[in-house]
Formats: structure tokens, C-alpha cells, sequence
């Protein structure tokens, strides 16, 4: 049996590599990326842009695995054509390429962008309407994901749409909250009720491989816990999970609008922005309860997860 994994250098591609290498003996597995990672010897790096078409030729079987990870995904960060380029030409060129080579079986890692931003509730159900390119590129990548499932029925395709991943190697959201609670540079930015959905990175991989053996058709998750959690909730645990004894204070949106325009003339110092403040007060209400319901067990609620992280980082920090 063997796994490919593509966008399989970052940061779930390497806690995935990690978890498959510790539980199955004699699976080879392969990293697909522009970025060279060979996992300290645990997979095998093939280049590999998924803009352009895959001619990568291994021995491949029918059961055999992909796990779809590439994208571009910081939002803001990248032109609009960048979302589209990567998200949705990859989603093309890795679906031809599973038929090409006779692989039935695909975990593809979407968002839960294309929700849109809004505070109701979303479930698996719930109409997409997406309102930035970046969402907009996963939902297209989604249907031709389920496009290819379609046209044959052995096919099995699991699309998860993870809440804000965290964990060891994250270096986004979480981490920055973190330091900037340690350092006395966070303040909860307009509210402290905002929900922000959120799963721990082992739970994800954890769950996508579960689903692997309970897949039929396709399949679509929110990954996140049950229920959500409030920006105030986060801050709580990561404070008491770590040992930080930090005051944190609240600054009202009247005033922290203003300043986020004047910090983008300035040249947005430190990424603050308008845009980013918004989505920082909007809330991500996901719904989680198909996961919790699929049979899946979480190993790690949120404090026990940041406490897990805490000590993966030697207890300095969060990294």
C-alpha cells in the first residue's frame, strides 16, 4: 500500500507523515510538493507543482491513498488569482491524475471558507455562499473533487472542512495569540463572544484516517469541536493549559477600526489591516456535530490539545 500525499511538506502533511510512520509498518509514503520535506527519512519527496500536470508514473494499486493538502490558504496574504491557480487547477490536475493511475480512494482537505463569513450557525447542509477568493477556489476544488468520486462508485472520497487547525508547527492563529497573550500584546479585538471553530491537528489526522475504512461515496465533515468555542474560551484554556497569568483586556470595535485604517497607511505594521481586524470580530460558527457523531472519539479536548502542544514544544512556549 502506498500514500500520497500532496502539499504533504506542511504543517498537517507533517504530523500526517509522522502518525502513518508510527502505525503502519511497510506503508510507503510520498511526499508530492514544491517545497523539498523528506520527513527525516519517514517519506519519499517527489516535486511536484499541481498547477501543472502530474507525471509522476509510480506502480500504483488500487488501494492506494491520496491525501489532497495542497493549497494556497492565507487569506489575506495572496493576489486572487494565486487562490484560484493552486485551489482549483490542483484540485483538477490531482483528480486526473487519480484516474490516470486507477486510485480509488481521496482525502481532500477543504475549508470552511466556503461557508462565508457570517455569525449563523453552518452545518454540512447549510448553502455555501463564499465572499473571498480564497473560499470561493475550495468550494470549486470540492466539486471536482466530487466529480470524480462520481463517475465511478467504487470510488471513495472524503472531503473534511477543518475549523482553525493548532498544534506543534502551526505557526498561525493559535501561535500568534499565544505569544501575543505571553508578551502583553493581546487584547480581544472589538468582543470576547466571537466563536471561533477550531480542531487540534492529531484529532484531524487522526479522524481523516478513521475515515479512511468507514468511507462510501463521498462524505463531507466540519471538523471542529462540539460545540465551538468563544475567543474568551480559547484564551482561558491556552492561559491555563500553559501557566500564562496574563490580564487580557478588551478594545471596543469603535476604536479599533479607526486604528486599523491608519495602521494600513502606515504600511500595516505587524499585518494589522482592516480586513484582518474584521474577520478577527466575525464570528466562525461551525457545527461539529456530524463528527462527533460519526464514532470517532476526540483524543484531545481543547485544554488537554494545548497542553499536548505545550509539552511537544519542551514546554517553551507554543511553536
Amino acid at each position: 500500500m502506498k500514500i500520497y500525499i500532496f502539499g504533504g511538506s506542511g504543517f498537517i502533511g507533517s504530523h500526517l507523515v509522522r502518525r502513518l510512520a508510527a502505525a503502519h509498518n511497510g506503508v510507503r509514503i510520498f511526499n508530492l510538493d514544491i517545497v523539498e520535506n523528506l520527513h527525516n527519512g519517514l517519506a519519499e519527496f517527489v516535486p511536484c507543482d499541481v498547477r501543472q500536470p502530474i507525471d509522476f508514473a509510480p506502480e500504483a494499486e488500487a488501494d492506494d491513498v491520496i491525501f489532497n493538502f495542497a493549497a494556497v490558504h492565507r487569506t489575506p496574504g495572496h493576489p486572487d488569482h494565486e487562490y484560484f491557480e493552486t485551489n482549483i487547477r490542483g484540485a483538477e490536475n490531482v483528480c486526473a491524475w487519480a484516474e490516470r493511475m486507477g486510485i480509488r480512494r481521496i482525502v481532500f482537505t477543504s475549508s470552511i471558507a466556503p461557508y462565508g463569513a457570517a455569525e449563523q450557525l453552518k452545518e454540512e447542509t447549510t448553502l455555501p455562499t463564499p465572499n473571498t477568493p480564497y473560499g470561493i477556489s475550495k468550494l470549486v476544488a470540492e466539486k471536482i473533487h466530487q466529480t470524480w468520486q462520481a463517475a465511478d462508485p467504487a470510488r471513495r472520497l472524503t472531503i473534511v472542512r477543518p475549523g482553525v487547525v493548532f498544534g506543534h508547527g502551526e505557526n498561525g492563529n493559535f501561535t500568534r495569540l499565544y505569544w501575543g497573550i505571553r508578551r502583553r500584546r493581546f487584547a480581544f479585538p472589538g468582543r470576547r463572544d466571537t466563536i471561533k471553530a477550531c480542531i487540534y491537528v492529531k484529532d484531524l489526522v487522526g479522524f481523516m484516517l478513521y475515515r479512511l475504512e468507514k468511507c462510501n461515496g463521498t462524505e463531507t465533515f466540519n471538523c471542529t469541536y462540539e460545540p465551538a468555542y468563544t475567543s474568551e474560551q480559547l484564551v482561558g484554556a491556552i492561559k491555563h493549559a500553559t501557566g500564562l497569568k496574563r490580564r487580557t483586556l478588551l478594545i471596543p470595535s469603535w476604536l479599533l477600526m479607526p486604528a486599523a485604517y491608519v495602521a494600513k497607511l502606515l504600511g500595516s505594521p505587524l499585518g494589522i489591516c482592516p480586513e484582518r481586524v474584521r474577520k478577527l470580530m466575525i464570528s466562525t460558527n461551525i457545527c461539529g456535530k456530524k463528527m462527533a457523531a460519526s464514532g470517532y472519539e476526540i483524543q484531545f479536548p481543547l485544554e488537554v490539545a494545548i497542553a499536548d502542544w505545550h509539552h511537544d514544544c519542551g514546554e517553551d512556549g507554543l511553536k
